[in-house]
């Protein structure tokens, strides 16, 4: 493999990897309605932990996608926006989650049918 191929798949997993998990897609695609406090986010982002909500949300400021804002309350409240490069992945991840949501019943039906055929396999090995 040449040396753009490595550098091109190494640039595709180092952005890739952080904006597709599950959370951070969940987060950018609340943010993108308008900026939120954490505990809010907290209870729109269905089932993530108070932890893996700041984990993800520290990773998505360190790349510049995500703004935190501490707002001069008492007591102090801090809010997240998405920056331009954040509001920059809306369509992307737009067109991603349309797909998703469109595909979802037969994705799971394919699963169910690919594992109950090879469930049946494998008992006959």
């Amino acid at each position: 493999m040449g040396r753009r191929a490595v550098e091109h798949d190494c640039a595709i997993r180092d952005v890739l990897g952080r904006v597709s998990d599950a959370w951070s897609v969940l987060i950018i695609t609340e943010l993108g309605r308008g900026p939120n406090r954490f505990n809010a986010l907290r209870r729109v982002v269905d089932g993530i932990s108070q932890r893996m909500l700041t984990v993800t949300l520290r990773n998505l400021e360190r790349d510049g996608i995500v703004s935190r804002k501490v707002l001069d309350l008492s007591p102090p409240q801090v809010e997240y926006a998405l920056t331009t490069r954040g509001c920059s992945l809306i369509g992307a991840l737009t067109h991603l989650t349309q797909w998703s949501e469109q595909n979802q019943k037969d994705i799971r039906s394919d699963r169910a049918t690919y594992d109950e055929k090879h469930k049946l396999d494998s008992s006959s090995e």
